[in-house]
């Protein structure tokens, strides 16, 4: 998809420059669409534009991908109850300190059966603007949490917020993880009170292997 999007980008400035006549004013409109483009990929996960994530699977089978995000919180024993009592397994991207504040329900989410994934150990409101060797310490050090809290070692990894970025991806590199997007979130339960409307939110656009990720942070979820 990046890719398309530089061709795309590129065949646009030109035609427009030779158009104009290439002024000042077509140099620094070219300049705004390259910023507005990378922000685009940045906050968009869905496009690949730093990371290639896994955002869905192909699949002829009638299944979706429940994954939550952001815990384990308060909340959590209720959203392990509904998946025991229904036969669900689920992938949770835990947070290290929390993960640390509330350990027994971290092991609890092991010993039913759930997929565990790294979500940084601070899911820092600055993600995006960390420094590559910032980010590797913040993926190592929710690895160590995760190792020791439940000896779980694996390679799967969601970005905070979604946010992607040259130093984002070269910490994946150093630390060898696999990144996983979503088709469809639960971020618009902050805007929807009805939970008929938030079903239907998260469910028009359902398609086969789509990934869907609530966070098990709120009752409304």
């Amino acid at each position: 998809m990046k890719h398309y999007l530089f061709i795309l980008f590129y065949l646009f400035c030109n035609v427009f420059i030779y158009a104009f006549q290439g002024s000042l004013w077509v140099y620094l409109f070219c300049f705004l669409m390259f910023s507005a483009v990378v922000i685009w990929g940045s906050f968009d996960i869905g496009l690949g534009y730093f990371v290639n994530s896994i955002t869905h699977k192909r699949t002829k089978i009638k299944e979706v991908a429940l994954t939550f995000d952001d815990g384990p919180t308060e909340f959590t024993p209720k959203f392990l109850d509904l998946l025991k009592e229904n036969n669900i397994k689920a992938t949770f991207f835990c947070i290290g300190k929390q993960i640390e504040k509330h350990p027994e329900t971290f092991q609890r989410i092991i010993a039913e059966g759930h997929t565990i994934g790294n979500h940084t150990f601070s899911h820092s409101n600055n993600t995006g603007f960390l420094s590559t060797s910032k980010m590797i310490e913040e993926i190592e050090k929710c690895d160590e949490v995760l190792l020791k809290s439940g000896s779980v070692q694996n390679n799967l990894y969601r970005p905070p917020f979604g946010v992607t970025n040259p130093n984002i991806a070269k910490a994946f590199r150093k630390t060898h993880k696999k990144s996983i997007g979503w088709k469809c979130s639960f971020f618009a339960i902050r805007l929807h009170e009805d939970e008929k409307k938030i079903y239907q939110k998260v469910t028009e656009g359902l398609k086969k292997g789509s990934i869907i990720l609530p966070h098990d942070t709120s009752e409304k979820t």
